[in-house]
């Protein structure tokens, strides 16, 4: 099965982290929680999911993964900066691996640079800031742009969950 990289940072979107997750783990996928600083607890916006990083960003290759996840609310906002996460998904995309980003998680592929001349959708207030970052935006459940799965909010994560398993 594969290796697959979840990004988080506090705040991040309960349901969005928790579906995708269980769901890959049920498959037999295997998943690490990759963020800044291994061994610390983030919690949710919701506060209905807690997880502890497995691996800090800065000591992870992202040629050991055959895709990423990014779930959203704050935690995408808590991770854009970091330039190590930047690499790391810059590198996926590179090796066209699949990059799945639900709700503001593709803020951190605009950060990066990858949205130019991709069709996207995200959480619908960012729609500017993706079409400013190069995209065309497309407000559907699910859209697939050749290695990137882009989902709007938590009530589209059958269709994300969908189209992720088909990638990997």
């Amino acid at each position: 099965m594969s290796k697959v990289a979840f990004l988080l940072a506090d705040q991040f979107e309960d349901s969005e982290m928790q579906v995708p997750y269980d769901e890959l783990k049920k498959a037999g996928h295997d998943v690490d929680i990759i963020g800044l600083q291994k061994g610390e607890t983030v919690k949710g916006k919701n506060g209905k999911e807690e997880y502890t990083i497995e691996k800090a960003i800065s000591e992870v290759n992202a040629a050991d993964y055959d895709g990423v996840v990014i779930p959203g609310g704050s935690s995408p906002e808590g991770l854009r900066l970091d330039q190590d996460i930047l690499k790391f998904v810059t590198e996926v995309n590179t090796a066209k691996k699949p990059i799945a980003a639900i709700c503001h998680g593709p803020q951190i592929l605009a950060s990066a640079n990858l949205l130019q001349g991709r069709t996207i959708t995200s959480f619908p207030p960012l729609k500017d800031d993706m079409v400013n970052a190069g995209a065309t935006f497309e407000d559907g459940e699910a859209i697939v742009d050749g290695n990137f799965i882009t989902s709007r909010t938590p009530k589209d994560e059958p269709a994300f969950v969908r189209e992720i398993l088909k990638a990997l």
